[in-house]
């Protein structure tokens, strides 16, 4: 019998099992992957105390911390979630008083040609992980909405020109956010087009547009959106928002007892979804998870 059991193993959950340990949980973490979305980070120069590290590295060091700590890692997908009594049951096996989802999201991919094979080599998912990284550099940000049209933003601090390529006829983000990327001399807005395919050599060096040109650049920033992983969530009952995420209060605890949440799987921390404010809910997560207990 454990005292919690964290089903996912980012930075959320990760932090979350630092905390259980402290508090001196018998805790488990199960996961079929270590480390998360920003793994696929080539740099990460936005966590305090380290000026440049790899979003792989950064968790490695967050993995060698939970073992150091002796908190175990089960590497394995959750299958089934269920009430056992007063406790949950999971994948038939594991039975624990409380649960931490840590899950996170998906960034939800653009499926075309080079995709997979140019990323972390031009291709990116998160314009405030990499920005940095595209200095005087000719770059594309790749989709309509609020989160495309800030990431557009962003870039036009460190890049020479940015092009935002949207589907749509106008851009769909917020009109303020809208004004800003059409007023910014730096950006060009190309309208009603769709990326068929990246090319490159050891880089991302141009894409192909579907009305048949192509575009010379360095980098792509694709923001199409995420998909939260809350299958779990729904089996479980736990309220989600409208878009998906789940609904947790300011001690990231959901609508069902024993059942917390963190990370960027929930409505938490302004939905900046970066590694510091998930590691930040995972620590509150595994606080609540203690006084839930102790009580």
């Amino acid at each position: 019998m454990y005292d919690v059991i964290i089903i996912g193993g980012g930075p959320a959950g990760l932090a979350a099992a630092v905390y259980a340990a402290r508090y001196k949980l018998n805790a488990l973490i199960i996961s079929k992957e270590v480390g998360g979305a920003i793994t696929g980070a080539h740099k990460v120069e936005n966590w305090p105390g380290t000026k440049s590290i790899s979003g792989m590295e950064l968790m490695e060091n967050f993995k060698q911390h939970v073992n150091n700590l002796g908190v175990e890692i089960k590497q394995e997908e959750v299958k089934e979630i269920k009430r056992s009594g007063n406790n949950f049951r999971i994948n038939n096996e594991y039975e624990t008083k409380t649960v931490i989802l840590a899950l996170g999201t998906q960034v939800r991919k653009l499926n075309v040609k080079g995709e997979n094979e140019f990323l972390g080599k031009g291709i990116s998912y998160c314009a405030t992980c990499d920005a940095a990284f595209f200095r005087k550099k000719k770059v594309a940000v790749v989709g309509g909405g609020n989160s495309a049209a800030m990431a557009a933003i962003l870039l036009t601090e460190f890049a020479e020109k940015v092009s935002v390529i949207y589907r749509g006829e106008k851009l769909r983000a917020d009109p303020a956010v809208a004004e800003k990327v059409y007023s910014n001399p730096k950006i060009e807005v190309l309208h009603k087009a769709n990326i068929v395919e990246i090319k490159g050599e050891k880089f991302v060096n141009s894409v192909v547009l579907d009305n048949g040109s192509s575009l010379e650049l360095n980098g792509v920033f694709i923001e199409v959106g995420s998909v939260p992983s809350t299958a779990l969530a729904k089996i479980l009952g736990v309220n989600l928002d409208e878009q998906g995420y789940i609904q947790v209060d300011k001690a990231q605890k959901t609508n069902v007892e024993g059942v917390f949440a963190a990370g960027d799987i929930t409505t938490n921390s302004n939905n900046l979804r970066q590694v510091i404010t998930a590691a930040a809910e995972g620590a509150i997560a595994a606080e609540s998870a203690y006084k839930f207990l102790k009580h």
